[in-house]
């Protein structure tokens, strides 16, 4: 695309109301409708190019709804499991990927955003990340849309932060300032088994009907103005490395957190790297 054409792009992204195009979509992903759901599910498999046979029902009629379809389960073994500390959660590619300097993470070139802006205001779990590492994936419409744990982790606390649902790709990356902090998002922090914190973001972004967690359920809608946060620590949610923790429906972003110990050997991965699920990753 042009620099004309980014700009275009840009200030489409400005003016579409994003949020009523948002819930419609995700109301019509939603419903059975028999025929049309069907060729709607064969059109968007020709159209993106997707892999069925990776799916543990590779028939697209068997689907009863284009988000039974878009979150559908792999078959098993199609995502054997390196032997790290960390593996990519996602089938995907990367955004960015590498060092948190000073609580500022990279979104583009020439574009930070801060950890606690990510993280809903919250500083003082933002300080636990200053100097840690980061790594951005991007599901693009023919990826797998279930997420997986990276490490094995307790969950502690989950919070939803209201914002807007820019359409996330590179022109906007470069084109929006603070994008992932300015977008809808559900915070998951965890602790691994060796007491460190980790977090993972989904970020939202226009026509993403919703966001999922294994322990919750669909976190949004509904889209309240104000954060809403659940406390786990009192309960004993333990997620094994591998372990699917959540879903889009509809997808976008995630984004991983580690604390400095865990940033040590972290990888240079370059943007726009193709990852696949269970690969190593630290």
């Amino acid at each position: 695309m042009s620099e004309f054409g980014d700009r275009l792009f840009l200030l489409a992204q400005r003016l579409l109301p994003k949020q009523a195009l948002t819930e419609a979509i995700g109301w019509l992903a939603a419903r059975e409708g028999g025929a049309l759901t069907r060729l709607a599910i064969r059109r968007f498999i020709q159209r993106y190019r997707v892999d069925m046979a990776e799916a543990a029902n590779p028939d697209p009629a068997a689907y009863r709804s284009f988000n039974e379809f878009f979150t559908r389960p792999l078959r098993d073994g199609a995502r054997p499991l390196a032997s790290a500390d960390w593996i990519c959660p996602v089938d995907g590619a990367v955004s960015q990927c590498g060092p948190i300097r000073s609580g500022e993470i990279l979104q583009a070139k020439g574009h930070h955003y801060t950890a606690a802006e990510l993280l809903g205001g919250d500083a003082a779990l933002a300080h636990q990340f200053s100097d840690g590492a980061f790594a951005t994936l991007y599901l693009s419409p023919r990826d797998y849309h279930r997420i997986h744990m990276p490490a094995a982790g307790r969950l502690l606390e989950m919070r939803h932060v209201p914002g807007s649902l820019y359409s996330v790709n590179p022109v906007t990356a470069r084109g929006i300032p603070g994008l992932f902090a300015r977008n809808e998002r559900v915070v998951c922090v965890f602790e691994s088994t060796d007491g460190l914190r980790f977090v993972m973001v989904l970020v939202g972004a226009t026509i993403v009907g919703s966001m999922a967690t294994v322990w919750h359920g669909v976190v949004n809608p509904p889209r309240p103005q104000g954060i809403r946060s659940w406390s786990y620590r009192d309960q004993r949610i333990e997620l094994r490395q591998g372990d699917e923790m959540g879903r889009f429906l509809l997808g976008s972003t995630v984004i991983l957190l580690v604390e400095q110990s865990s940033a040590a050997h972290w990888p240079t991965w370059e943007s726009g790297r193709p990852v696949k699920l269970g690969e190593a990753l630290a």
